[in-house]
């Protein structure tokens, strides 16, 4: 493929990690093992005979010729053109982990048929797709095609590798094969010492590896690894791990794009490389398809550590086609409340009441909106989560008040540590109830973070999360109320003094299962019990809004994420674009990074950046280490002051257009920030673009990112089409363009909150395309409940222009919702002057409008159409 993008948190920062507090796959002994493996001998063997078809799924065996130990392969076609791929013992010792929670559902099924076999090979149609798949028996591999096209192969090196259970060879009575199972468990398979901490590994080596080659050139180099960490410092363009993973890799070319989303919540490490095809059968097989010459080929290998091996291929062929595919499986993003799209202010920590009271007063004394207050670890009782520091926040249900008059929010830290206390009610709970997390011996496992030493509630336990979740009740979490909201941090988890700064593998959860299977699955369990607590507060009524640091596949369906602990430098903030970039393509559109650097203190240039690099990226919060000096949009003299403002008040007004995007996201699945090739896939020059975006298909930004920069190079994609400055040209301000063709919804009306402005009108920016069209929508519902969902209580607008004429009406007419607003303006771009302008409403007259056109920037205003924004009409130019 053309292009091949890798798409996961392994990105991050240049300044201070302490590589050796974390392993390399050398030091890891299952990644040492399956990279052991080399391409080309592989000792399993497909047993055609035993191949059982039902209406939409394909059952045979595998055998390792070596040591003799059965496989089951199960091949299942889902509708939405994807394949799932299943391979576990035919008859493992105990059950092997299979990753719960994560799939909203069980995929729907399509029918699968035999259309073609031989003694060695067996085609399958994959139901309508018109896919097919080639497996054949030996050596096994698999191969799919779309008429002649080889869409990609499974096992094609030869480097399935999967570690059967087995016992001990020196347990009492109990022997293993000789040769193949001696050799295997050999580099740490039975116990793993890393710096001062020993691994038990009780179940001994259970890895398993799989292999895939797909067409086109792809990154190449050390293995990612996807292993979710509190890593101290990170640095940037390094492939260690981070605080969370999804195990999903994106392909695409000018012709399609695929996705391989590996199923498993152990440590994984992935394995990129590029070769000229012409050296493998799969390259022979690209050749013959391609008329010849030697294409290039991208090989992916992917390894865990525990687990079965439970693959799904999304086929696409589109972008949109392959995130629909994604959601469809995992979930789409939750749809936030609206403030949550708004700015939040924060830093470790606001001090006491009076210094919350102080900072939300500057916010209206300098005319800045801002919509929500956090605070961090320091605000509770001696880190005791649940509660509140009573010398610092004597009256906290007296602050929320003070903030819910100003119809501001404010969001409280809940890690899931906690401080082993027995006069701390939260502890002695979980240990009476046995949630927490255990040792290899039974006891509770306790490790040491922020509060000391802490235990660790063990989440996987569903009756665990249900009284996390109660712990949210406004009876139980004192003094808190409707405006206050949940952070969680440090959920890897986090344990300062374990190995890599986290869990022992060899503790134990829910069902006898240990840490290694369920690691990465840790932060985003810790999210859906915050959430789910949130939202039975209220009943069920109100969306909840979480930030979480860790995260997986399906952490989308729980709220928002951010890039963590960044540092006030500019290649921190330059980065933050391809971050959350990567993390929108995998499903988690709701991110953001730290404005202005997490530690160290910015100087006014950065910071000032920063805001506007902010302002269009979907998580917009500021954040500081307590180490650093105060930095409020206010403290950086009148002219950073005003830049920091304006940058803040653009992201206000284009509210309605970012809450629209967000409920696009909801329903398909498509990200909120995307790169250009997401919406230009033909054209190869945005395939390596990583500094500009989209927000929506309508609006284009190019942050400025580098210091002292005076200007920027923009590339507009789109042949024939035309992008239209939002700003004019105004001195530093955020360069971003409105697509031609689109119509963008704001509200310009900047007061303090987004709550503030809820019943403001609105003002239409249509932009015109070279033809003389255009077209948006407005998705309006109450802000903050599920009565959208549950009641239909919304209303989807649907905005165009053409043949002179803008026309508004109902996108769904299944929502019924009343608002006071109205639209108080249109502004089109790249018109030319009427003679005059007329307002169309069904059973009215038809009435005059006034407008006034820029003849120099081809800008026409109409001035209030004064019709609600509910309503149906049409506007006409003459």
């Amino acid at each position: 493929m053309a292009a091949l993008v890798w798409m996961t948190l392994c990105l991050a920062a240049a300044f201070a990690v302490d590589r050796s507090n974390f392993k390399t796959c050398e030091q890891s002994s299952f990644c040492k093992r399956q990279r052991s493996v080399k391409p080309g001998s592989s000792p399993y063997r497909a047993l055609l005979e035993s191949l059982q078809l039902s209406q939409d799924s394909m059952k045979l065996q595998l055998i390792n010729e070596v040591n003799k130990v059965p496989l089951l392969l199960e091949l299942v076609g889902l509708q939405g053109n994807m394949t799932r791929i299943k391979i576990n013992e035919l008859s493992p010792l105990r059950p092997r982990y299979e990753v719960p929670d994560v799939l909203v559902r069980d995929p729907p099924t399509t029918w699968l048929a035999v259309t073609g076999r031989d003694e060695n090979s067996v085609e399958l149609s994959l139901g309508d797709s018109g896919h097919k798949l080639i497996l054949t028996g030996k050596p096994f591999r698999m191969d799919l095609l779309q008429g002649r096209e080889l869409v990609l192969s499974v096992n094609p090196r030869g480097l399935l590798h999967f570690e059967h259970l087995r016992h001990r060879k020196d347990s009492p009575g109990k022997e293993v094969s000789d040769g193949p199972d001696r050799a295997e468990e050999e580099l740490g398979s039975w116990e793993e010492t890393f710096k001062t901490h020993t691994d038990s590994k009780p179940n001994g080596p259970t890895s398993v590896g799989l292999d895939f080659s797909l067409p086109g050139e792809g990154l190449g180099g050390d293995p990612y690894r996807l292993y979710n960490l509190d890593v101290f410092q990170y640095e940037l363009y390094n492939l260690m791990a981070l605080y969370g993973s999804v195990p999903l890799l994106l392909a695409h070319n000018t012709q399609r794009t695929l996705g391989i989303f590996w199923l498993n919540a152990a440590e994984t490490w992935v394995d990129i490389s590029s070769n000229t095809a012409g050296k493998t059968l799969f390259g022979k097989m690209l050749d013959y398809m391609h008329g010849g010459g030697e294409t290039p080929q991208t090989d992916v290998r992917w390894m865990s550590e525990s687990g079965i091996i439970d693959v799904f291929l999304l086929l696409g062929p589109a972008p949109s086609d392959v995130f629909r595919q994604y959601t469809a499986l995992t979930g789409t993003q939750a749809l936030p409340p609206l403030f949550a799209m708004a700015y939040h202010q924060s830093r470790w920590n606001y001090n006491d009441e009076e210094d919350v009271a102080a900072v939300d007063e500057g916010f209206d004394t300098h005319d800045i909106p801002c919509d929500v207050i956090w605070l961090d670890i320091e605000h509770t009782d001696g880190k005791r989560y649940f509660t509140w520091d009573t010398n610092k926040f004597p009256q906290p249900r007296n602050m929320l008040g003070r903030l819910a008059a100003k119809r501001r929010k404010m969001v409280s830290i809940v890690d899931p540590h906690i401080k082993v206390d027995s006069g701390y009610q939260v502890h002695n709970e979980i240990r009476s109830r046995g949630f927490y997390v255990k040792t290899k011996d039974g006891s509770d496992y306790e490790g040491w973070c922020w509060p000391g030493s802490a235990g660790y509630p063990d989440f996987t336990n569903p009756e665990m999360r249900t009284w996390w979740a109660s712990m949210f009740s406004y009876d139980q979490y004192e003094a808190s109320m409707e405006n206050l909201y949940i952070w969680n941090d440090m959920n890897e988890p986090s344990v300062f003094n374990g190995p890599e700064v986290t869990m022992y593998k060899d503790a134990l959860h829910q069902g006898g299962w240990e840490h290694r299977d369920v690691h990465n699955l840790y932060g985003l369990y810790v999210q859906m019990a915050t959430a789910q607590g949130l939202e039975q507060r209220s009943g069920g009524l109100e969306r909840p809004f979480v930030l979480s640091r860790a995260f997986f596949a399906g952490s989308q369906r729980y709220g928002a994420v951010w890039t963590g602990d960044n540092a006030a430098e500019w290649d921190h903030m330059k980065i933050s674009i391809p971050m959350c970039l990567s993390l929108a393509l995998v499903g988690i559109s709701f991110c953001g990074a730290d404005v202005g650097g997490f530690f160290k203190s910015p100087d006014a240039e950065l910071l000032v950046r920063w805001y506007q690099v902010g302002a269009y990226q979907p998580f917009y919060r500021a954040h500081a280490h307590l180490d650093t000096v105060r930095r409020e949009p206010w403290l950086f003299g009148e002219e950073n002051k005003a830049l920091i403002r304006a940058a803040i008040r653009q992201r206000y007004a284009l509210l309605p257009y970012w809450y629209t995007t967000f409920y696009h996201s909801y329903r398909s699945g498509q990200p909120v920030m995307r790169p250009l090739w997401v919406e230009y896939p033909d054209d190869v020059t945005t395939f390596s673009i990583d500094d500009q975006f989209l927000i929506g298909n309508a609006l284009l930004v190019h942050p400025v990112t580098e210091q002292g920069a005076q200007g920027v190079q923009i590339y507009l994609p789109g042949k024939g089409e035309v992008w239209y400055d939002v700003h004019s040209h105004q001195k530093h301000h955020i360069p971003a363009y409105q697509r031609g063709g689109s119509i963008v919804p704001r509200k310009e009306r900047v007061r303090r909150s987004s709550d503030c402005m809820y019943h403001d009108p609105y003002t239409l920016y249509v932009a015109l395309s070279p033809q003389g069209t255009a077209e948006g929508d407005l998705f309006i519902d109450d802000g903050h409940t599920y009565n959208f969902e549950s009641k239909a209580q919304y209303l989807h607008r649907h905005f165009s222009f053409a043949s002179n004429t803008l026309t508004a009406r109902s996108a769904d007419s299944k929502g019924i919702f009343e608002s006071p607003a109205w639209i108080e303006r249109v502004v089109i771009l790249g018109a030319g002057k009427p003679a005059a302008v007329f307002l169309r409403q069904p059973g009215m007259a038809e009435t005059r409008l006034d407008f006034q056109h820029e003849p120099e920037t081809s800008v026409l205003t109409l001035r209030k159409p004064g019709v609600n924004i509910g309503a149906n009409w049409s506007i006409s130019l003459r």
